[in-house]
């Protein structure tokens, strides 16, 4: 991306309705409650032919620096240092209040760029509102309706003037020939050979849990500075919000996601949004860190996160938080090792690690885990391997008779990675027990060490040809 651009403003005023425009899909989340967002959003923005990078930020208002309101301003306040240029957003409708003339002036003190944008100006009345804007000294305010996409243009004119031909349009790179890699094909190639597990590949991790389990914390622990709004408060984060860093050479992009309480309990409109959202980031990631209070742990909201998680068939990670709080370390391990075998059959051998988020200590050891499950949830197993254990497991425990005839299981192979899938040919699938593919599923673990990752098995039934004939 070319350039940095942050939207600012009083709360309502339709920050996050613009951000939503400008990527062109629906990533904040948007209501008419006041100071819906928190944290900063960034996302990859296109106007026209313009393609920066847009944060979206909380609405800045007047409060103690200690308050939760004063760490949002703090947190809008670094975006606008960090940013190229500042969108000022201006409610046309409304009018100018003095929170906005007071922003203005911070505006105008820190010397950057900035564009006043008049929001909502396809409303009735809102001329007078826009002519107001004058008063603000930071040049000509540029209408727009974010909602319907009125006025594109004339923003995209203006971030323009603002910043310069230059500067809004860099140069392009050229790329010699020599350095693009082409990949190589072997035609005559085994398609069967278990491929390599690429260790440079970026590397998508969502941090899930419930309220004020200590998911913000914990990022920021591994960001090494305040980038997520932080505190006592239960329920601050709302949106799923994304990072970049590296860890020993590789890219991980973590999600920040809100707290999941029991269903029950969700009742207000906003609260289901960010659920919601909370839900997107877990299909859309290719492992899930969930995240426990160690202090109160395996509540029954934790034993439904995770079969929620596997449900989805994304890798899974325990991260036991708050361990700087646990009085005697060792008896609470054994007790929460002892627990996870016992409460979450259907993730056997699923890793666990004690960690705090305030302290940093276990950071290390579950940035580790987290590459060893992905390396388990994109393993490929060859179809000889799978035909001889196959074989092997029948001998030890063939599979029941059904009315006098034993089902056979013929051939085996794998269909799928991320999770593992399985498919077996046998005759009568229909009549195969649950109590059987349970069996299958704990010898695949252990024989070709699968912990902590969902494995499905399907079965498929060879065709009849004489089934559709009438018996004589």
């Amino acid at each position: 991306m070319s350039f940095t651009v942050a939207i600012v403003g009083r709360p309502n005023v339709g920050k996050s309705t613009l951000f939503n425009r400008l990527v062109g899909k629906k990533l904040a989340l948007v209501d008419d409650t006041p100071g819906v967002t928190r944290d900063r959003r960034p996302g990859d923005a296109r106007l026209v032919d313009l393609k920066f990078t847009i944060v979206d930020t909380a609405g800045l208002e007047e409060a103690d620096a200690e308050s939760l309101q004063g760490r949002m301003r703090a947190q809008t306040e670094a975006a606008i240092d960090d940013a190229d240029l500042s969108l000022f957003v201006v409610d046309a409708k409304t009018g100018l209040t003095p929170v906005d003339t007071a922003l203005a002036e911070m505006l105008r003190r820190r010397g950057k760029p900035v564009v006043l944008v008049a929001n909502k100006a396809e409303a009735r009345g809102s001329d007078s509102g826009f002519y107001d804007a004058f008063s603000l000294g930071l040049g000509e305010p540029t209408p727009i309706s974010a909602e319907h996409g009125q006025g594109m243009l004339d923003l995209r004119d203006a971030i323009v003037a603002a910043l310069g031909e230059e500067r809004a349009f860099p140069p392009k790179e050229d790329v010699a020939v020599t350095d693009v890699d082409v990949p190589q094909t072997d035609v005559d190639g085994e398609d069967d050979e278990e491929p390599v597990y690429d260790d440079t590949k970026p590397l998508r991790v969502a941090i899930v849990g419930r309220p004020n389990a200590g998911k913000s914390t914990l990022i920021n622990r591994f960001l090494g500075e305040d980038r997520l709004l932080t505190g006592p408060e239960a329920g601050i984060t709302r949106d799923s919000i994304s990072v970049e860093w590296d860890w020993r050479g590789r890219t991980i992009k973590m999600f920040d996601t809100a707290g999941m309480r029991r269903k029950a309990k969700v009742i207000e409109k906003l609260e289901k949004l960010s659920v919601a959202d909370t839900l997107r980031a877990i299909r859309f990631a290719e492992l899930v860190v969930i995240v426990f209070d160690a202090t109160i742990p395996f509540e029954k909201q934790d034993l439904h996160i995770v079969d929620l998680v596997l449900r989805e068939g994304r890798a899974a990670v325990l991260a036991f938080n708050k361990w700087d709080m646990i009085e005697d370390p060792q008896a609470v391990l054994a007790d929460l090792r002892e627990k996870t075998d016992r409460l979450l059959p259907q993730a056997r051998g699923i890793r666990a690690v004690p960690i705090s988020g305030q302290t940093g200590r276990g950071l290390d050891k579950l940035m580790q885990s987290i590459i060893d499950t992905d390396k388990v949830w994109n393993k490929r197993i060859s179809t000889a391997r799978l035909n001889r254990w196959l074989e092997q497991q029948q001998v030890q425990h063939p599979p029941p008779a059904v009315s006098g005839r034993r089902i056979k299981l013929k051939y085996m192979t794998q269909v799928k990675a991320r999770p593992p899938a399985f498919m077996i040919s046998c005759t009568r699938s229909d009549a195969l027990p649950e109590s059987y593919t349970r069996y299958l599923i704990n010898g695949l673990r252990e024989d070709f060490d699968m912990p902590s990752v969902p494995i499905r098995i399907h079965y498929r039934s060879p065709d009849n040809p004489y089934e559709s004939r009438k018996k004589r």
